[in-house]
């Protein structure tokens, strides 16, 4: 195939773990076009051999999609049409369906649509693939790109990766820990105030901090880096989040969009995982990590968007303490490597 799309209309997030799906697909095809949705574009455009983007926000995607609009979509079918795309490769989370994505590249002329689909697809699929079994998110995107006959290059260890360079701002002289604390899903983002009292602890450990968050979240980051912790909420785009977080001996997060971010410039994690979705798919890929929450709870898998128990009972345990020293563990660990 000489040209080919790949499409994954989530998150930043979902769109890096995209990325060794698209080394993949660019070992052999000549040109790639990502399809993204609004809140996966800054990290569209940071994924290596990525040739062009075009942007999909698809009535389907999201908790709050804007109504069908006939022009917008006929907008997308003409920009993939006048893209004469030999193939697209549609990534999905396993709950969702690739089909109105299909549907919409097969009206825009695609002759070939791969997808990892368990519903009848009828003629919109030409490769429906099967999920793999407790894989992670890029070891589903790297199968379904398999069964299309796409595979990484020799030597390509498959860990996400972003454009470089990357900006080279250092907020702060010396080491430093980043503390991330927001979460686009208020179930999986630990507590402002425990966030608060390890920005304390670890301040209190000789240790800078930096606090970051989006422009959404500027009350959010001055609270939980009162005085010891230096806010960056709101400040950078995602390339210079990137680069921040590439100084960071380890970077503490949630189950969010910066955790991968992390992953892609190969800093360490402490994921404070709430387990709403399970750690085996969304966890960080490729990097040395610590994952607290407790995976095993009875409600795992909820897939809440606000907690429902009291206490958010899956983080009790996640004290700023024991944050702490993960991240005390995590610095001897790659030191020690």
């Amino acid at each position: 195939m000489t040209h080919v799309a790949v499409a994954r209309l989530d998150n930043a997030g979902d769109v890096l773990l995209a990325g060794p799906a698209v080394r993949a697909v660019a070992t052999s095809a000549r040109r790639v076009t990502f399809l993204c949705g609004p809140p996966g574009r800054a990290a569209a455009e940071l994924l290596p051999h990525v040739d062009d983007i075009i942007e999909l926000d698809a009535p389907w995607v999201g908790f709050d999609g804007p109504a069908v609009d006939r022009t917008a979509i006929d907008r997308f079918v003409e920009a993939v049409a006048a893209r004469r795309i030999d193939q697209a490769l549609v990534l999905t989370s396993f709950h969702q369906s690739p089909l109105p994505l299909a549907l919409l590249l097969r009206m825009a002329g695609v002759p070939n649509v791969a997808a990892t689909s368990v519903d009848f697809p009828g003629r919109l699929l030409d490769i429906r693939h099967h999920a793999v079994e407790g894989a992670h998110e890029v070891e589903q995107s790297l199968s379904l790109a398999a069964a299309a006959g796409y595979r990484l290059p020799e030597g390509d260890d498959g860990r996400l990766a972003v454009r470089e360079p990357l900006p080279a701002w250092r907020p702060v002289a010396g080491p430093y820990v980043v503390v991330h604390p927001g979460a686009s899903v208020p179930a999986r983002a630990w507590s402002a105030q425990r966030a608060a009292a390890l920005v304390e602890l670890l301040a209190s450990d000789d240790r800078r901090v930096v606090v970051t968050g989006g422009p959404a979240e500027r009350s959010l980051t001055a609270e939980v880096a009162g005085g010891r912790g230096l806010d960056l909420g709101g400040t950078l785009d995602l390339a210079g989040l990137a680069g921040v977080l590439a100084g960071a001996s380890v970077v503490v997060t949630g189950n969010t969009g910066p955790a991968h971010l992390a992953a892609a410039v190969a800093t360490p994690v402490v994921s404070v995982f709430a387990p709403v979705v399970p750690a085996e798919r969304w966890r960080p890929w490729g990097v040395p990590t610590v994952l607290l929450g407790d995976q095993t709870i009875a409600c795992a898998g909820c897939r809440a968007r606000v907690c429902p128990i009291f206490g958010q009972p899956c983080l009790a345990a996640v004290t700023p303490t024991v944050v702490a020293a993960a991240v005390r563990a995590l610095e001897r660990e790659v030191l020690a490597a």
